[in-house]
């Protein structure tokens, strides 16, 4: 079985970002020096997706401008001899095969995950939410892909979090059957922390097969009107379904703090920056300190 499509809904508004999400997507908003989304698109491809739809709204336009070519831009640079920029702009006209569809009203997950069902054709499908950013040496989606092909049935993307942070995920009932596997028995959406039944929490990451499509429209709206993915997956069950802990690190750009330690983590990483980035955090640190 071979998973080559992959979904990124990316239509959301991206309240907890605001104001700078009022006019730009926050999937567009820069980790040191690409988009949120640049780095999510990566991860599909080094899983060997070849195939990507990302669902978009109003006021995404920048998102297929970002994926196109680019001509008066490449054309500028190649005359000025910027041949580096050059090859770093082409390269992301050229990453991989990218289709968009619309999703007119915000009514959530589900119903943009249900906006993919034409596109994936009867496939099984992997689906990347364009706000979290994963960072391991084996791609996190393929992760799960590894799983889905094993199982042959759909996997869910977890990471363990602090108890007191529980009601702000989708938590997994399960039973551990391998090292950070579980066989889903049920799945609770932002429970307390004293009714939660784990601290296994559901992440931005899903491999998905056709069969959500049926279970997304028997789904009826939930909080805020809504179509959830959990009650959708919820309805599934109990058919055979997983949940595998995605070994590396994960940032939710969505949130204010983890924008901020994105763009410092991921920084440092880079080589021509990292000196400089710890000398500047020195400095500030010790300025606010005498402050």
């Amino acid at each position: 079985m071979r998973i080559r499509k992959a979904v990124i809904p990316a239509a959301g508004l991206g309240t907890r970002m605001l104001p700078i999400t009022k006019s730009m997507p926050k999937e567009m908003l820069p980790i040191v020096d690409k988009p949120v989304i640049h780095y999510v698109v990566e991860e599909a491809i080094k899983a060997g997706i070849d195939d990507i739809l990302i669902i978009t709204g109003k006021g995404k336009r920048t998102i297929e401008d970002y994926f196109d070519r680019s001509f008066e831009l490449e054309y500028y640079l190649r005359e000025k001899g910027k041949l580096e920029e050059l090859k770093q702009v082409e390269e992301i006209g050229e990453m991989v095969d990218i289709y968009y569809v619309r999703q007119k009203k915000p009514l959530g997950l589900g119903d943009a995950i249900l906006h993919a069902e034409k596109h994936v054709n009867g496939e099984p499908f992997a689906v990347l939410l364009g706000d979290d950013i994963i960072v391991s040496e084996k791609p996190g989606i393929g992760q799960l892909i590894e799983v889905a092909r094993e199982k042959e049935a759909p996997v869910i993307g977890v990471e363990r979090v602090p108890q007191e942070l529980v009601s702000r995920y989708g938590i997994v009932e399960g039973v551990k059957i391998g090292d950070g596997l579980y066989r889903v028995n049920n799945l609770v959406e932002k429970p307390s922390p004293s009714e939660a039944p784990s601290n296994v929490a559901i992440i931005g990451r899903y491999v998905l097969f056709p069969e959500i499509f049926d279970a997304l429209r028997e789904t009826p709206p939930g909080k805020g009107g809504e179509i959830q993915l959990t009650d959708a997956l919820k309805v599934l069950l109990p058919q055979p379904m997983f949940a595998k802990e995605i070994t590396g690190k994960r940032y939710d750009v969505g949130s204010r703090l983890g924008f901020v330690r994105a763009n410092i983590e991921l920084s440092l990483a880079h080589e021509e920056l990292r000196e400089e980035i710890i000398s500047l955090m020195g400095q500030i640190i010790q300025e606010v300190s005498h402050e």
